[in-house]
């Protein structure tokens, strides 16, 4: 691969000078600010962001989008920060932190807390570091799952018209949904739900609803999310999330769970000093408990829909789900029978060799499932490359557990119990089928055709 295809952290910041005599990776705060202005967050360390922290390789990323991943660090959140500082009140934004609910397993795990408590100290962190509003994104997860539910009834019942109705993939996975349009193309998209994930549906809510309810103007408010992976990094500079007439995207920076504990060691805090402080959600004030849907690895998608299909469908009544291993523990089956006939087929596929093999089956006409719950981490989200990593780059499969165990504490919340979706959608949306629902919940896929780009890569 060309060195300019990639993200690697020491090609990124080679020194070249420029007309001003400026190094071009010179220090954003010592730029903004003159080089002799020292302030709080001056002395930070830069991300290290490398090929392999990316899970859908280097034939995805331009030099360009490498240069823009780089810059998502934890100087451009402490740059508003301190812009926010300033007397000109016309530099001021609102800061907005939203917090992905794999990303709480891991300060509960480095805390010795509870993921509720870790909740809590997190958010109480970030609105030390000037953050106004940290928000739980329970409610963004709720229609990502319920706008897949609703485009899988809809493939089940045009399945005879449609070729490309089945299998249906998730779109949940950055990283995933990075390789299908850039790598597989057009043989795999078709496939894929368009809803957007929980990150971006957050970036759509904090950018239109709350900010309409707030009186600004969406590029007024800098958002910021904290992510268990680097690809949700990538996810943000997709060109559907970017608003010509404000000039600003839905999410402004994205931090992993490594970044914030980065930020937290050189503060040399420690979490007995942090001020608990509970998550909030978009309706400006009201506070919420920290809740997760079913599933460990992710948002419960495979979950949610097999039982909804379920019943929707064949009037079943799911009270229980057995998940059978297949080829490995990161691929499993779920079935439902009825009448001795197999009537829904379902699939968890996590990490890129299962995802490799469920293509190549896909192309050769063997792969049989209604629906495939697609990660990109093995694992799943919990495992994502931000958080619980060796210095070598290997999972801690300790910590790991250990997260694992305290996730599955946190009570569960089905979609559809969330007393707000129903409100949003009729008073916010114009009604789950309008137009503005498409725009605000769901993104568009773009196959991208790459001469070099091979799907049969190894893994």
């Amino acid at each position: 691969m060309k060195c300019e295809n990639c993200t690697k952290s020491e090609c990124s910041k080679k020194k070249k000078k420029n007309e001003s005599g400026e190094s071009e990776d010179a220090d954003p705060l010592a730029v903004a600010f003159g080089d002799g202005e020292e302030n709080e967050f001056h002395r930070l360390t830069e991300a290290r962001i490398f090929l392999s922290d990316c899970m859908a390789c280097g034939n995805c990323v331009t030099s360009e989008e490498g240069a823009q991943i780089f810059a998502q660090n934890q100087k451009a959140f402490f740059k508003v920060l301190s812009l926010n500082k300033k007397c000109d009140t016309s530099l001021h934004r609102l800061v907005v932190a939203s917090v992905n609910p794999q990303s709480v397993p891991y300060f509960a795990v480095k805390f010795r807390l509870s993921v509720c408590e870790a909740a809590r100290k997190l958010c109480g962190f970030l609105k030390s570091l000037g953050a106004q509003h940290v928000f739980d994104t329970t409610i963004a997860a709720d229609f990502s799952i319920l706008e897949t539910q609703r485009d899988f009834l809809q493939r089940f019942r045009r399945q005879t018209q449609d070729e490309h109705a089945f299998p249906m993939f998730a779109s949940a996975c950055p990283g995933w949904m990075q390789y299908a349009e850039r790598v597989l193309g057009d043989s795999v998209t078709p496939h894929i739900c368009t809803a957007k994930s929980t990150q971006q549906i957050m970036g759509s809510l904090v950018k239109g609803y709350f900010a309409s309810h707030k009186n600004l103007s969406p590029d007024k408010i800098f958002h910021l999310t904290i992510a268990p992976c680097y690809d949700r990094k990538m996810e943000a500079l997709r060109e559907d999330y970017y608003t010509a007439l404000y000039k600003c995207r839905d999410v402004d920076c994205v931090l992993t769970s490594g970044e914030i504990m980065q930020i937290m060691e050189q503060r040399n805090l420690s979490i007995k000093e942090v001020e608990a402080s509970p998550l909030e959600n978009v309706f400006a004030g009201n506070t919420c408990e920290f809740v997760r849907h079913e599933g460990i690895g992710s948002d419960g998608y495979l979950a949610h829909i097999f039982r909804h299909a379920a019943k929707e469908l064949f009037d079943m009544d799911v009270k229980e789900i057995t998940y059978k291993t297949l080829k490995n523990k990161d691929f499993q089956e779920v079935c439902l029978e009825k009448d001795g006939e197999t009537v829904l087929r379902f699939a968890a596929a996590y990490g890129f060799r299962n995802i490799q093999n469920m293509v190549l089956k896909l192309r050769k006409g063997k792969f049989h499932y209604h629906f495939v719950e697609v990660l990109a981490c093995p694992g799943g989200c919990l495992n994502g490359r931000g958080q619980a990593q060796t210095l070598d780059g290997k999972p801690e499969r300790a910590t790991l557990h250990e997260m694992e165990e305290a996730y599955t504490l946190v009570p569960v919340q089905s979609p559809e119990n969330n007393p707000h979706i129903q409100e949003l959608y009729m008073n916010w949306l114009e009604g789950a089928d309008s137009q503005k629902s498409r725009e605000m919940l769901h993104t568009k896929l773009v196959p991208v055709s790459q001469a070099g780009a091979r799907p049969d890569m190894k893994w």
